[in-house]
């Protein structure tokens, strides 16, 4: 039996079961993007080869997918089975089980997943591509034999799902991940340009090194050196801006020559990320400052959630969900400023989301660009079309309707007045009672 994974002289390649919810992932990117979702339905072997780069705590590494399943209903996608055949995938036909259209793509793919985790050969990862949280127990149960578990989603995942996770793709990367390069060139400069508007790009996902910046004076280090890579990992990886103090513990292990060298002459950590991973997003203070990908976060996600008193129930909302922790003005706010826009402007959403950003900041509230993602994601996966110009109410009650699905979807216990006072706080006081 094969029991360990490979190393080569490029460095380690892991042997990879790959598991793809066509019908969840297909629809979940049609409502963020439809041209990506195309994209993953039309050529799956330009996102599977971008997949095959990946990076983790001990480095990078390469991906070998030795099972390539797809899941789909055959009855509603079966003009796409030839192009994942075409990649290499096993196409299973799951047709639809129930009145409601429900198919057996969960039941069979569990299925092929358990009997892959006792096969002859030893699967170091296993790869999901879905954001039902029904595939909970089964990446539970691949952790449990000592796999990798690395979920793909596109649309809001439960936290409960992602924390069983090795790693976690996310829409907005899986987006980038499926769009075609010669699509990306023709994107308006204004659409992509401003830090922090646009989904992090596919070579981040992929853990790929990007180009570094010159070297200062003094003797920079090398472009490519340990440190900097770790950096670039853990920080593009976060789910929110780091403390200073955890990136340096990540450089200094990665370069232990870091801590007698003052930096190798920059003095302290900060010094060092402006000369050596100058792409990213960084602010001294307050101490002990804070780190971010400028792609996501900007300065106004600094704010520590705890510092937004929300009562008990809230604050569980927040906490299993991983919604914007706003009070409910701010959250008017940011819906008001949302209309504002889709009713001037083409819903364009980079660049929407930039506008209504800079929005809420001109009136004063400390929104933050992931706080502004987050809700239009929301809308657009709970099948609310920006295009149509909703006005502010119907977008309180599409984002309300989406939280509360969240909520449920985390098994939270929610009376009817439970609902009623969530609905209230994140649709701002816009929601009818």
């Amino acid at each position: 039996m094969t029991t360990t994974s490979e190393t080569t002289e490029n460095g380690r390649r892991l042997r990879c079961a790959l598991f793809v919810d066509f019908d969840n992932v297909y629809i979940g990117l049609q409502r963020l993007d439809p041209a990506a979702a195309e994209a993953f339905a039309a050529h799956p072997g330009d996102w599977l080869r971008a997949l095959e780069q990946g990076s983790d705590i001990d480095g990078d590494f390469t991906r070998r997918f030795l099972v390539r399943a797809c899941y789909l209903n055959p009855s509603v996608f079966s003009q796409f089975r030839p192009n994942f055949t075409r990649a290499g995938f096993s196409v299973v036909d799951c047709p639809s089980l129930t009145q409601q259209g429900k198919s057996s793509a969960d039941i069979n793919l569990v299925l092929d997943a358990v009997d892959a985790l006792s096969a002859q050969t030893r699967y170091d990862e296993f790869v999901i591509l879905s954001a039902d949280a029904d595939f909970t127990p089964l990446a539970l149960r691949c952790r449990a034999a000592d796999r990798r578990v690395t979920i793909v989603t596109a649309g809001p995942a439960a936290s409960a799902y992602r924390a069983v996770a090795d790693t976690v793709v996310t829409a907005d990367e899986l987006v980038e991940l499926v769009t075609p390069p010669a699509a990306a060139e023709l994107v308006a400069p204004a659409a992509v340009a401003p830090a922090g508007d646009a989904p992090a790009p596919a070579a981040a996902v992929a853990g790929a090194e990007p180009a570094a910046p010159a070297a200062g004076r003094g003797g920079g280090r090398a472009p490519a050196s340990p440190a900097r890579k770790a950096v670039l990992r853990l920080v593009r990886a976060a789910e929110r801006p780091l403390p200073g103090d955890v990136v340096a513990q990540a450089a200094w292990k990665a370069d232990p020559g870091l801590r007698g060298s003052g930096w190798d002459g920059a003095g302290d950590l900060f010094g060092w990320l402006a000369r050596s991973v100058a792409e990213l997003g960084t602010a001294p203070q307050p101490a002990p400052g804070f780190v971010w990908d400028p792609k996501r976060f900007s300065e106004a996600d600094l704010q520590p959630a705890e510092s937004v008193d929300l009562p008990p129930l809230q604050r569980q909302v927040v906490e299993v969900t991983d919604i914007p922790n706003l009070p409910a003005e701010r959250y008017r706010v940011l819906l008001t400023a949302l209309a504002d826009d889709v009713r001037t402007t083409p819903f364009v959403r980079p660049e929407t989301a930039r506008r209504v950003r800079d929005a809420c900041q001109a009136a004063g509230e400390a929104i933050g660009r992931a706080s502004v993602n987050t809700v239009i994601s929301g809308v657009l996966f709970a099948g609310l079309d920006l295009t149509t110009r909703p006005s502010a109410v119907e977008l309180a009650q599409t984002w309300a309707d989406n939280v509360v699905g969240l909520c449920r979807g985390a098994r939270m216990e929610l009376s009817p007045a439970d609902v009623a006072a969530i609905r209230a706080w994140v649709g701002g006081g816009l929601v009818p009672r």
